[in-house]
């Protein structure tokens, strides 16, 4: 089973039924298998900080969810993590990396290299998938914590996992 496979499987088991998401080629996988998903509704947002305010819905709604996004988009969520942190509410968080091993492009990596710190600066538990086999255990146990403590928990996939993108595979997309 692949990686992406493997987390629709936990995300499932845990009764996440709303996900929430940016398009990200790295997720590419993931979001299909979630719209096609019966039990579960997929929405597109426009901007990453969004997916709190629909996490944040869910839960009050009695609902679970996920929200998936780029390392980039870390950023963007910055200040409406501290609403996770003061409400409460269990935020589980998949972020496929850019910024890492080969990068080709400059402008991925700041971010890239500030996911961490910024995210445990927020309050959030951070956990780091870099081997396709340990992606399940890693999203079960993230998907354990967030929702038993009302943590906020994010799981960066690592640039490793998605495939590392060259200028001229850009290019020629």
């Amino acid at each position: 089973m692949r990686w992406p496979e493997a987390i629709h499987e936990e995300l499932s088991g845990a009764g996440v039924r709303v996900v929430g998401y940016v398009p990200d080629a790295g997720h590419k996988r993931l979001i299909e298998l979630c719209h096609t998903d019966p039990n579960m509704r997929a929405v597109v947002l426009s901007t990453e900080e969004e997916g709190i305010g629909l996490a944040a819905g869910a839960w009050l709604g009695g609902q679970k969810s996920a929200l998936l996004m780029q390392s980039s988009g870390v950023g963007n969520i910055v200040n409406v993590l501290g609403m996770v942190r003061e409400c409460r509410f269990p935020l589980v968080t998949l972020v496929t990396m850019r910024g890492e091993q080969g990068e080709f492009n400059p402008w991925q990596l700041p971010m890239g290299q500030a996911v961490r710190p910024v995210l445990e600066a927020m309050g959030t538990v951070v956990q780091y998938a870099d081997k396709a086999e340990e992606v399940a255990p890693i999203v079960n146990a993230a998907l354990r914590l967030a929702y038993n403590s009302y943590a906020s928990v994010a799981v960066l996939i690592s640039q490793r996992l998605i495939g590392i993108k060259s200028f001229q595979e850009q290019a020629a997309q």
